[in-house]
Protein backbone atom coordinates (compact mmCIF):
# COMPACT_ATOMS: atom_id res chain seq x y z
CA UNK A 1 0.00 0.00 0.00
CA UNK A 2 1.36 3.65 -0.81
CA UNK A 3 1.54 5.73 2.08
CA UNK A 4 -1.14 7.86 2.39
CA UNK A 5 0.68 10.54 4.61
CA UNK A 6 4.10 10.42 2.35
CA UNK A 7 3.25 14.10 1.02
CA UNK A 8 3.29 15.18 4.23
CA UNK A 9 6.32 14.52 4.84
CA UNK A 10 8.37 18.21 5.00
CA UNK A 11 11.22 16.98 2.97
CA UNK A 12 9.25 16.03 0.12
CA UNK A 13 6.84 18.71 0.24
CA UNK A 14 10.33 20.97 0.13
CA UNK A 15 11.39 19.11 -3.42
CA UNK A 16 8.19 19.15 -4.86
CA UNK A 17 7.91 23.11 -4.12
CA UNK A 18 11.34 23.96 -5.01
CA UNK A 19 10.98 21.57 -8.29
CA UNK A 20 7.79 23.46 -9.48
CA UNK A 21 8.73 26.85 -8.18
CA UNK A 22 12.31 26.55 -10.43
CA UNK A 23 10.35 25.44 -13.48
CA UNK A 24 7.44 27.96 -13.30
CA UNK A 25 10.52 31.12 -13.37
CA UNK A 26 12.09 29.58 -16.17
CA UNK A 27 8.96 28.93 -18.06
CA UNK A 28 8.23 32.85 -17.10
CA UNK A 29 11.76 33.59 -18.08
CA UNK A 30 11.48 31.87 -21.46
CA UNK A 31 8.28 33.51 -22.14
CA UNK A 32 9.87 37.39 -21.45
CA UNK A 33 12.96 36.73 -23.00
CA UNK A 34 10.71 35.09 -26.06
CA UNK A 35 8.65 38.32 -26.31
CA UNK A 36 11.60 40.96 -25.71
CA UNK A 37 13.35 38.97 -28.65
CA UNK A 38 10.02 38.94 -30.98
CA UNK A 39 9.51 42.50 -30.16
CA UNK A 40 12.75 43.94 -31.17
CA UNK A 41 12.80 41.86 -33.97
CA UNK A 42 9.36 43.00 -35.51
CA UNK A 43 10.68 47.37 -35.12
CA UNK A 44 14.00 46.46 -36.52
CA UNK A 45 13.42 48.13 -39.90
CA UNK A 46 11.87 51.52 -39.04
CA UNK A 47 13.01 54.44 -36.13
CA UNK A 48 10.73 55.18 -33.74
CA UNK A 49 8.60 58.47 -34.92
CA UNK A 50 10.13 60.01 -31.75
CA UNK A 51 13.39 59.60 -32.31
CA UNK A 52 13.82 59.27 -36.22
CA UNK A 53 15.49 62.92 -36.56
CA UNK A 54 17.97 62.04 -33.94
CA UNK A 55 18.82 58.28 -34.71
CA UNK A 56 19.82 56.90 -37.96
CA UNK A 57 18.36 53.47 -38.89
CA UNK A 58 21.83 51.65 -38.66
CA UNK A 59 22.11 52.84 -35.15
CA UNK A 60 18.31 51.68 -34.73
CA UNK A 61 19.59 48.22 -36.53
CA UNK A 62 22.59 47.51 -34.54
CA UNK A 63 20.82 48.48 -30.90
CA UNK A 64 17.76 45.49 -32.01
CA UNK A 65 20.53 42.95 -33.27
CA UNK A 66 22.63 43.67 -29.94
CA UNK A 67 19.42 43.24 -27.91
CA UNK A 68 18.56 40.09 -30.03
CA UNK A 69 21.68 38.59 -29.63
CA UNK A 70 22.31 39.44 -25.99
CA UNK A 71 18.35 37.94 -25.34
CA UNK A 72 19.37 34.61 -27.13
CA UNK A 73 22.50 33.95 -25.15
CA UNK A 74 20.65 35.06 -21.91
CA UNK A 75 18.47 31.88 -22.77
CA UNK A 76 21.11 29.55 -22.73
CA UNK A 77 22.28 31.10 -19.33
CA UNK A 78 19.42 30.79 -18.14
CA UNK A 79 19.04 27.20 -19.40
CA UNK A 80 22.66 26.10 -17.89
CA UNK A 81 22.24 27.60 -14.85
CA UNK A 82 18.83 25.91 -13.97
CA UNK A 83 20.51 22.44 -14.93
CA UNK A 84 22.99 23.62 -12.80
CA UNK A 85 21.22 24.54 -9.60
CA UNK A 86 19.32 20.91 -9.93
CA UNK A 87 23.07 19.88 -10.71
CA UNK A 88 24.56 20.99 -6.80
CA UNK A 89 20.75 20.51 -5.61
CA UNK A 90 18.58 17.71 -5.94
CA UNK A 91 21.12 15.41 -8.28
CA UNK A 92 23.34 15.29 -5.15
CA UNK A 93 26.23 17.51 -6.32
CA UNK A 94 26.66 19.04 -3.15
CA UNK A 95 26.05 16.46 -0.98
CA UNK A 96 29.02 14.73 -3.00
CA UNK A 97 31.82 17.40 -2.44
CA UNK A 98 30.53 17.52 1.34
CA UNK A 99 31.04 14.17 1.71
CA UNK A 100 34.58 14.18 -0.37
CA UNK A 101 36.04 16.85 1.09
CA UNK A 102 35.33 15.09 4.65
CA UNK A 103 37.63 12.11 4.84
CA UNK A 104 40.12 14.60 3.83
CA UNK A 105 39.97 17.38 6.34
CA UNK A 106 37.72 16.02 9.23
CA UNK A 107 34.61 17.52 10.50
CA UNK A 108 35.43 21.48 11.31
CA UNK A 109 35.71 24.57 9.76
CA UNK A 110 38.69 24.05 7.59
CA UNK A 111 36.56 21.22 5.96
CA UNK A 112 33.94 24.25 5.90
CA UNK A 113 35.71 26.66 4.12
CA UNK A 114 36.76 23.67 1.69
CA UNK A 115 33.19 23.24 0.77
CA UNK A 116 32.74 27.06 0.15
CA UNK A 117 35.78 27.10 -1.81
CA UNK A 118 35.47 23.94 -3.92
CA UNK A 119 31.95 25.24 -4.63
CA UNK A 120 33.27 28.41 -5.56
CA UNK A 121 35.88 26.81 -8.02
CA UNK A 122 33.08 24.43 -9.59
CA UNK A 123 30.79 27.17 -10.33
CA UNK A 124 33.64 29.96 -11.67
CA UNK A 125 34.34 26.75 -14.31
CA UNK A 126 31.47 26.14 -15.68
CA UNK A 127 30.69 29.58 -16.11
CA UNK A 128 33.59 30.56 -17.63
CA UNK A 129 32.72 29.04 -21.44
CA UNK A 130 29.78 31.91 -21.52
CA UNK A 131 31.65 34.46 -20.02
CA UNK A 132 34.34 34.19 -22.61
CA UNK A 133 32.04 33.94 -25.60
CA UNK A 134 30.06 37.07 -23.86
CA UNK A 135 33.41 39.08 -24.16
CA UNK A 136 35.30 37.78 -27.00
CA UNK A 137 32.65 36.67 -29.37
CA UNK A 138 29.13 38.56 -28.67
CA UNK A 139 30.77 42.35 -27.46
CA UNK A 140 33.71 41.54 -30.32
CA UNK A 141 30.69 41.43 -32.60
CA UNK A 142 28.99 44.73 -31.90
CA UNK A 143 32.54 46.55 -31.53
CA UNK A 144 32.26 46.72 -27.78
CA UNK A 145 34.90 44.63 -26.31
CA UNK A 146 38.50 46.62 -26.08
CA UNK A 147 40.09 43.94 -23.67
CA UNK A 148 42.64 41.34 -24.66
CA UNK A 149 42.76 37.70 -23.50
CA UNK A 150 45.75 38.77 -21.23
CA UNK A 151 43.78 41.32 -19.16
CA UNK A 152 40.92 39.07 -19.16
CA UNK A 153 42.77 36.74 -17.20
CA UNK A 154 44.77 39.04 -15.43
CA UNK A 155 41.53 40.60 -14.13
CA UNK A 156 40.19 37.24 -13.02
CA UNK A 157 43.21 36.22 -10.86
CA UNK A 158 43.03 39.65 -9.39
CA UNK A 159 39.40 38.89 -8.58
CA UNK A 160 39.94 35.44 -7.55
CA UNK A 161 42.61 36.55 -5.26
CA UNK A 162 41.48 39.70 -3.89
CA UNK A 163 37.98 37.85 -3.12
CA UNK A 164 39.66 34.59 -1.39
CA UNK A 165 41.48 37.67 0.67
CA UNK A 166 38.64 39.59 1.44
CA UNK A 167 35.86 36.96 1.41
CA UNK A 168 37.65 33.75 3.03
CA UNK A 169 37.67 35.66 6.67
CA UNK A 170 34.60 36.75 6.55
CA UNK A 171 33.23 33.37 5.60
CA UNK A 172 35.25 31.50 8.72
CA UNK A 173 34.13 34.68 10.64
CA UNK A 174 30.64 33.48 10.33
CA UNK A 175 31.02 29.72 9.69
CA UNK A 176 32.27 30.36 13.45
CA UNK A 177 29.55 32.67 14.56
CA UNK A 178 27.32 29.68 13.42
CA UNK A 179 28.88 27.31 15.64
CA UNK A 180 29.71 29.08 18.68
CA UNK A 181 27.00 32.13 19.36
CA UNK A 182 24.07 30.09 20.30
CA UNK A 183 20.60 30.59 18.74
CA UNK A 184 21.16 34.20 17.77
CA UNK A 185 24.02 33.27 15.67
CA UNK A 186 22.20 35.11 12.71
CA UNK A 187 21.76 38.45 14.53
CA UNK A 188 25.65 38.74 15.35
CA UNK A 189 26.30 37.61 11.95
CA UNK A 190 24.56 40.10 10.12
CA UNK A 191 26.18 42.81 12.23
CA UNK A 192 29.05 41.72 11.24
CA UNK A 193 28.02 41.36 7.73
CA UNK A 194 26.79 45.05 7.54
CA UNK A 195 29.69 46.38 9.39
CA UNK A 196 31.71 44.71 6.07
CA UNK A 197 29.67 45.81 3.46
CA UNK A 198 29.61 49.57 4.68
CA UNK A 199 33.76 49.26 4.76
CA UNK A 200 33.74 47.96 1.40
CA UNK A 201 31.65 50.99 0.24
CA UNK A 202 35.05 53.00 2.07
CA UNK A 203 37.85 51.26 1.19
CA UNK A 204 36.65 49.86 -2.76
CA UNK A 205 36.80 53.39 -4.51
CA UNK A 206 40.84 54.17 -2.99
CA UNK A 207 42.44 50.52 -2.55
CA UNK A 208 40.59 47.95 -5.06
CA UNK A 209 39.09 49.78 -7.37
CA UNK A 210 42.62 50.96 -8.79
CA UNK A 211 44.07 47.23 -8.94
CA UNK A 212 41.66 46.98 -12.04
CA UNK A 213 41.53 49.95 -13.33
CA UNK A 214 43.63 53.71 -13.59
CA UNK A 215 41.79 56.79 -11.86
CA UNK A 216 43.39 60.04 -12.66
CA UNK A 217 42.13 63.56 -12.28
CA UNK A 218 39.82 64.94 -14.20
CA UNK A 219 42.14 67.18 -16.45
CA UNK A 220 39.32 68.77 -18.83
CA UNK A 221 38.99 72.16 -17.50
CA UNK A 222 34.96 73.33 -18.70
CA UNK A 223 33.85 69.94 -17.95
CA UNK A 224 35.45 70.78 -14.66
CA UNK A 225 34.15 74.24 -14.37
CA UNK A 226 30.45 73.59 -14.84
CA UNK A 227 30.73 69.68 -12.42
CA UNK A 228 32.22 71.75 -9.71
CA UNK A 229 29.35 75.03 -10.00
CA UNK A 230 26.26 72.23 -10.44
CA UNK A 231 27.85 70.12 -6.99
CA UNK A 232 28.05 73.31 -5.29
CA UNK A 233 24.64 74.32 -6.52
CA UNK A 234 23.31 70.98 -4.99
CA UNK A 235 25.37 70.88 -1.88
CA UNK A 236 27.47 68.41 -2.76
CA UNK A 237 30.41 67.58 -1.81
CA UNK A 238 33.02 64.42 -3.31
CA UNK A 239 37.15 63.16 -2.54
CA UNK A 240 37.58 64.32 -6.47
CA UNK A 241 36.49 64.20 -9.96
CA UNK A 242 38.34 61.49 -11.67
CA UNK A 243 38.10 59.89 -15.23
CA UNK A 244 39.00 56.33 -15.35
CA UNK A 245 39.89 53.98 -18.43
CA UNK A 246 37.47 52.17 -19.14
CA UNK A 247 38.01 52.58 -22.90
CA UNK A 248 40.95 49.77 -22.09
CA UNK A 249 37.83 47.14 -21.69
CA UNK A 250 34.64 48.57 -23.33
CA UNK A 251 33.69 51.04 -25.54
CA UNK A 252 30.43 51.20 -23.10
CA UNK A 253 30.36 54.68 -21.60
CA UNK A 254 29.25 55.43 -17.88
CA UNK A 255 29.89 57.74 -15.09
CA UNK A 256 28.82 57.06 -11.63
CA UNK A 257 29.51 58.32 -8.03
CA UNK A 258 31.33 55.37 -5.04
CA UNK A 259 31.99 55.57 -1.97
CA UNK A 260 30.31 56.43 1.37
CA UNK A 261 30.41 59.81 3.69
CA UNK A 262 33.82 61.10 3.34
CA UNK A 263 34.96 58.61 0.83
CA UNK A 264 32.44 59.72 -2.04
CA UNK A 265 34.03 60.26 -5.78
CA UNK A 266 32.72 61.70 -8.78
CA UNK A 267 34.24 58.85 -11.84
CA UNK A 268 33.67 59.36 -15.17
CA UNK A 269 34.27 56.96 -17.95
CA UNK A 270 37.09 57.89 -20.71
CA UNK A 271 34.66 56.88 -23.53
CA UNK A 272 31.83 59.37 -22.00
CA UNK A 273 34.01 62.35 -21.61
CA UNK A 274 34.96 61.64 -25.00
CA UNK A 275 31.31 61.68 -26.80
CA UNK A 276 29.27 64.14 -24.80
CA UNK A 277 29.97 68.12 -24.57
CA UNK A 278 30.52 69.45 -21.18
CA UNK A 279 26.78 70.86 -20.70
CA UNK A 280 25.90 66.89 -21.06
CA UNK A 281 28.25 65.70 -18.66
CA UNK A 282 26.97 68.24 -16.18
CA UNK A 283 23.25 67.25 -16.87
CA UNK A 284 24.55 63.70 -16.66
CA UNK A 285 26.02 64.66 -13.51
CA UNK A 286 22.88 66.32 -11.83
CA UNK A 287 20.69 62.80 -12.73
CA UNK A 288 22.98 61.17 -10.56
CA UNK A 289 22.94 64.17 -7.98
CA UNK A 290 19.28 63.94 -7.73
CA UNK A 291 19.92 59.86 -6.46
CA UNK A 292 21.42 61.63 -3.61
CA UNK A 293 18.87 64.84 -3.34
CA UNK A 294 15.74 61.92 -2.81
CA UNK A 295 18.21 59.94 -0.41
CA UNK A 296 18.09 57.00 -3.22
CA UNK A 297 20.79 55.70 -1.84
CA UNK A 298 20.24 55.69 1.56
CA UNK A 299 16.97 54.06 1.10
CA UNK A 300 18.50 51.04 -0.64
CA UNK A 301 21.37 50.77 1.47
CA UNK A 302 18.44 50.84 4.59
CA UNK A 303 16.21 47.81 2.08
CA UNK A 304 19.29 46.27 1.94
CA UNK A 305 20.01 45.60 5.61
CA UNK A 306 16.27 45.12 5.93
CA UNK A 307 16.17 42.56 3.49
CA UNK A 308 19.02 40.84 4.43
CA UNK A 309 18.59 40.98 8.48
CA UNK A 310 15.14 38.94 7.28
CA UNK A 311 17.02 36.51 5.36
CA UNK A 312 19.81 35.49 8.09
CA UNK A 313 16.68 35.26 10.74
CA UNK A 314 15.35 32.94 8.12
CA UNK A 315 18.68 31.21 7.47
CA UNK A 316 18.36 31.02 11.46
CA UNK A 317 15.86 28.59 11.17
CA UNK A 318 16.21 27.03 8.39
CA UNK A 319 19.29 25.75 9.19
CA UNK A 320 18.23 24.16 12.53
CA UNK A 321 15.87 21.94 9.97
CA UNK A 322 16.76 18.64 8.88
CA UNK A 323 14.38 18.39 6.31
CA UNK A 324 15.84 21.64 4.58
CA UNK A 325 18.74 19.78 3.55
CA UNK A 326 16.98 16.49 2.45
CA UNK A 327 14.45 17.94 0.85
CA UNK A 328 17.48 19.81 -1.36
CA UNK A 329 19.09 16.76 -2.13
CA UNK A 330 21.94 16.98 0.46
CA UNK A 331 22.45 14.48 3.33
CA UNK A 332 23.60 16.43 6.55
CA UNK A 333 26.38 16.10 8.48
CA UNK A 334 24.95 13.62 11.68
CA UNK A 335 27.78 14.57 13.99
CA UNK A 336 29.54 17.30 12.31
CA UNK A 337 28.34 20.99 11.29
CA UNK A 338 26.03 21.76 8.64
CA UNK A 339 26.64 25.49 8.52
CA UNK A 340 29.01 25.89 4.82
CA UNK A 341 25.92 23.35 3.70
CA UNK A 342 23.48 25.96 5.19
CA UNK A 343 24.63 28.94 3.62
CA UNK A 344 25.51 27.16 0.10
CA UNK A 345 21.78 25.83 0.02
CA UNK A 346 20.29 29.15 0.92
CA UNK A 347 22.19 31.57 -1.21
CA UNK A 348 21.19 28.62 -4.71
CA UNK A 349 17.47 28.20 -3.63
CA UNK A 350 16.42 31.86 -2.47
CA UNK A 351 16.54 33.85 -5.86
CA UNK A 352 14.54 30.91 -7.46
CA UNK A 353 11.67 31.99 -4.72
CA UNK A 354 13.07 35.97 -4.77
CA UNK A 355 12.49 36.03 -8.88
CA UNK A 356 8.99 36.34 -8.64
CA UNK A 357 9.01 39.63 -6.17
CA UNK A 358 11.59 41.66 -8.60
CA UNK A 359 9.09 43.68 -10.78
CA UNK A 360 8.13 45.35 -7.63
CA UNK A 361 12.09 46.08 -7.05
CA UNK A 362 12.05 47.13 -10.73
CA UNK A 363 9.27 49.17 -10.74
CA UNK A 364 10.75 51.23 -7.29
CA UNK A 365 14.30 51.40 -9.65
CA UNK A 366 12.04 52.92 -12.17
CA UNK A 367 10.19 55.53 -9.55
CA UNK A 368 13.58 56.65 -8.62
CA UNK A 369 15.02 56.94 -11.97
CA UNK A 370 11.88 59.69 -12.75
CA UNK A 371 13.12 61.29 -9.79
CA UNK A 372 16.23 61.95 -10.54
CA UNK A 373 15.75 63.23 -13.78
CA UNK A 374 13.24 65.23 -12.62
CA UNK A 375 15.78 66.74 -10.65
CA UNK A 376 18.38 67.04 -13.21
CA UNK A 377 16.01 68.87 -15.27
CA UNK A 378 15.73 71.47 -12.53
CA UNK A 379 18.93 72.17 -12.46
CA UNK A 380 20.33 71.70 -16.05
CA UNK A 381 18.98 72.24 -19.22
CA UNK A 382 16.19 68.96 -19.62
CA UNK A 383 17.05 69.23 -23.90
CA UNK A 384 21.00 68.80 -22.71
CA UNK A 385 19.95 65.26 -20.59
CA UNK A 386 17.59 64.14 -23.05
CA UNK A 387 20.72 64.66 -26.07
CA UNK A 388 23.02 63.22 -23.35
CA UNK A 389 20.88 60.01 -23.07
CA UNK A 390 20.43 59.64 -26.79
CA UNK A 391 24.27 59.76 -27.48
CA UNK A 392 24.66 56.60 -24.40
CA UNK A 393 21.68 55.01 -26.16
CA UNK A 394 23.18 55.02 -29.38
CA UNK A 395 26.56 54.27 -28.00
CA UNK A 396 25.27 51.59 -25.78
CA UNK A 397 23.29 50.22 -28.47
CA UNK A 398 20.28 50.08 -26.14
CA UNK A 399 17.32 49.25 -27.87
CA UNK A 400 14.73 52.05 -28.44
CA UNK A 401 11.53 49.58 -28.33
CA UNK A 402 11.94 46.59 -26.09
CA UNK A 403 8.54 44.66 -25.23
CA UNK A 404 6.33 46.61 -22.23
CA UNK A 405 6.71 43.50 -20.28
CA UNK A 406 9.79 42.68 -20.69
CA UNK A 407 10.17 46.38 -19.09
CA UNK A 408 8.37 46.01 -16.32
CA UNK A 409 9.15 42.81 -15.16
CA UNK A 410 13.55 43.60 -15.81
CA UNK A 411 14.03 46.99 -16.32
CA UNK A 412 15.77 48.76 -13.46
CA UNK A 413 15.28 51.75 -16.17
CA UNK A 414 12.49 53.14 -17.76
CA UNK A 415 12.94 53.01 -21.51
CA UNK A 416 13.70 55.57 -23.48
CA UNK A 417 10.20 56.26 -25.29
CA UNK A 418 9.30 56.76 -21.50
CA UNK A 419 12.03 58.93 -20.05
CA UNK A 420 12.98 61.20 -22.92
CA UNK A 421 8.85 62.29 -23.39
CA UNK A 422 9.23 63.82 -20.08
CA UNK A 423 12.09 65.94 -21.12
CA UNK A 424 11.41 69.05 -22.28
CA UNK A 425 13.35 72.08 -23.45
CA UNK A 426 13.61 74.31 -20.46
CA UNK A 427 12.03 77.65 -21.34
CA UNK A 428 13.88 80.60 -22.26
Amino acid sequence: MHDTNLFFDPSLRLTVVFATVLMLGLLLKFWLSSRQIRHVAQHRDQVPAAFAQTITLVAHQKAADYTVAKARVGLVEMALGAVVLLGWTLLGGLSALNQWLAPWLGVGLLQQLAVLVGFALISGLIDLPLSLYQTFVLEEQFGFNKTTLKLWLMDMVKGSLIGALIGLPIAALILWMMGASGGLWWLWAWCVWMGFNLLLLVIYPTLIAPMFNKFTPLQDDAVKARVTALMQRCGFSAKGLFVMDGSKRSAHANAYFTGFGAAKRVVFFDTLLSKLSPAEVDAVLAHELGHFKHKHIIKRIVSMFAMSLAGFALLGWLATQTWFYTGLGVMPNLTAPNDALALLLFLLVMPVFSFFVSPLLAQLSRKHEFEADAYAMQQTSGQDLSTALLKLYEDNASTLTPDPVYVAFYYSHPSASERLARMLPTPA
